[in-house]
């Protein structure tokens, strides 16, 4: 499971981009709610080491398992409908003593590395619809149990990763064109759909999110926390109120912001360091989502490639979602700004995410030709060596 790695060709960069944006987040939450502060520090040190460990271990092995990820993930989704605790009227999250484990991010990790794995093992059936018909019944399990629970925005989300994952797989083009003609138009009739009070796939709040995104001036109710958002970032100007500021002024010490160390973290970085704390942190996660597309750029193995993809579509595409709500240009989806804001869960599924990429980094050096889609890659330093022998011996 371990190998031998040359070091140099760890990626440090994405090591200091998780870790800087981790602890700015920390921060964040320390200044927005104090009381989270001790958890999220215990849990940013433990995820901190597993990514380490778990960026030592040959992703492909991991991949080699792909079956029990897909299992697992069911299992946890099945299980969270199952004893989860009821939160919002809805069952998203599993008690654990004094922490609480959310199934979904962990998924979310656990599709990925499935599809990809299954995506290079039926490379040559990739453009047969037969093929897709087939996976889109199997991963669409996962996104049916998402919605039970309910989870519309991690649903959407992980539909999307998913999408970017097949599409990085050289999906022909006239393939995907036919899905979209598809896709496209039921997206339409959908939205159409649940803008009718009789609809029958929302809950009630849902819907109300959603006529509020729509229809701001009637449903003001159900948009005033995305409001005291805008209002709060606005205030910040440039360089913000400053840390655990007393400004009667901020909509955090007046609580209209209920929400603002987990899904609203933005809104709180926003008024207390202002436009300034806004681009650098936005700046510290595109760089995280950058230097995971390097890595899947300089593999040449196409089950890395996908993950690492995967893995930048997930940080890239939640990054905007959270920001879309926060700044009232998406409906409400309560999803979490990855490494900003509290969660225990997701900050060890993002780690765990982010040890992949790095030992799919420290295996970027070129191997034999046959052995681009097998488990079993040659050492380094055995292929210069037998390259060398062969070309002498030439």
């Amino acid at each position: 499971m371990f190998k031998k790695y040359s070091m140099r060709f760890y990626n440090y960069r994405l090591l200091a981009f998780v870790v800087i944006a981790s602890v700015f987040g920390l921060v964040i939450i320390n200044s927005a709610d104090s009381s989270f502060t001790v958890k999220q520090a215990l849990g940013l040190i433990g995820s901190l080491a597993w990514m380490i460990i778990v960026s030592f271990i040959d992703y492909n092995r991991i991949l080699k398992h792909y079956r029990l990820w897909y299992i697992l993930a069911i299992i946890l989704l099945v299980t969270v409908l199952v004893v989860g605790a009821t939160v919002g009227g809805a069952k998203r999250w599993i008690p654990l003593g004094s922490i609480r484990l959310q199934p979904s991010e962990l998924a979310k990790i656990l599709l990925v590395l499935f599809l990809s794995q299954v995506l290079v093992m039926n490379k040559s059936k990739i453009n047969t619809w037969r093929f897709l018909i087939f996976m889109a019944l199997v991963l669409l399990l996962p996104l049916v149990l998402l919605v039970v629970e309910p989870d519309l925005s991690q649903t959407i989300l992980l539909f999307l990763i998913l999408f970017v994952v097949f599409f990085c797989a050289d999906l022909p083009y006239k393939k995907l064109g036919k899905v979209l003609a598809v896709v496209v138009p039921l997206a339409v009739v959908l939205l159409i759909y649940i803008q009718n009070p009789q609809q029958k796939l929302l809950k009630p709040y849902q819907w109300l999110r959603v006529m509020a995104f729509f229809d701001p001036e009637n449903y003001d109710d159900s948009v005033y926390q995305q409001n005291n958002a805008v209002q709060a970032i606005g205030s910040g100007g440039l360089t913000g109120k400053g840390l655990n500021t007393d400004d009667p002024t901020s909509l955090l010490n007046a609580d209209f912001i209920p929400e603002a160390h987990t899904d609203f973290i933005f809104a709180a970085l926003g008024e207390q360091l202002g436009f300034v704390g806004c681009i650098v942190a936005l700046g510290l996660l595109a760089a995280i989502v950058f230097e995971c597309i390097l890595v899947a750029r300089r593999t040449r193995n196409k089950a890395g490639r996908l993950v690492a993809m995967g893995i930048a579509a997930h940080v890239g595409l939640q990054t905007l979602f959270n920001v879309g709500v926060v700044t009232r240009l998406l409906p409400n989806t309560g999803l979490a700004l990855p490494f900003f804001s509290y969660g225990v869960s997701s900050l060890v599924a993002l780690y765990t995410a982010i040890g992949i990429v790095l030992n799919i980094s420290l295996q970027r050096e070129p191997y034999k030709e046959k052995d681009i889609y097998s488990y079993d890659f040659v050492d380094v330093k055995e292929y210069r060596d037998n390259r060398r022998g062969r070309r002498q011996s030439g």
